[in-house]
């Protein structure tokens, strides 16, 4: 058997993905190339089929299980294409999340959330797409990483403290969608407590 026969793992998906994302800010693609040539990748089988995508682009090469980046333990991937992924109420938040969107929406609510380390890292590969992130008060927010293009990222938080915990670390690439990242807002009217965005409960 071939090595262009091989199957692929989807740690191989992942990193093809995240080398076409960088093909496109270095111009090498348009949007619409990305968008097909992503769709291919992700539904790639072989070792043949996932190469594919890659071989007109200079410099951008996969090397196959030796180069791959190696599947992490405590991950999340939520892949949407021109739909909608969301993650609120009470869920456990891994140590690193990967974000991959093209023209749809990606919505994460952590202020119910159970997080397992001080730590959380988000890894952005958006295409045309929108993310909101909701955080909990008290977090700390570093969004140096996140390189961003024709797109908009904007912070609404109000972190009063650099080391807060947990801290969120973004990192990635924005092209043509937008980030919104926001902390909520909570009213007391006797029992009945009102968070912004909208949520009412009532204490006994």
């Amino acid at each position: 058997m071939s090595d262009r026969e091989l199957r692929v793992s989807d740690a191989e998906r992942d990193h093809v993905a995240a080398l076409l994302q960088k093909a496109v800010g270095q111009g090498l693609l348009d949007l619409e190339e990305f968008t097909a040539r992503t769709d291919l990748a992700l539904a790639a089988r072989t070792r043949g089929e996932l190469n594919r995508v890659l071989t007109d682009l200079p410099g951008l090469v996969h090397h196959g299980v030796n180069g791959t980046v190696p599947a992490r333990r405590d991950r999340l991937v939520l892949r949407t294409l021109m739909g909608s992924s969301r993650r609120t109420g009470r869920w456990r938040v891994p140590h690193e999340i990967l974000v991959q969107n093209q023209m749809g929406s990606t919505e994460l609510d952590f202020t119910e959330a159970e997080f397992s380390q001080a730590e959380v890292r988000i890894e952005l590969s958006v295409a045309a797409g929108s993310v909101e992130l909701l955080l909990p008060t008290g977090a700390s927010l570093s969004t140096a990483d996140l390189k961003v293009k024709a797109g908009t990222l904007t912070d609404r938080t109000e972190f009063e403290h650099a080391s807060g915990r947990p801290k969120f670390v973004l990192s990635g690439s924005l092209f043509a969608g937008s980030v919104e990242i926001r902390t909520p807002r909570y009213y007391r009217f006797g029992r009945v407590q009102v968070r912004l965005p909208w949520r009412v409960t009532w204490s006994s």
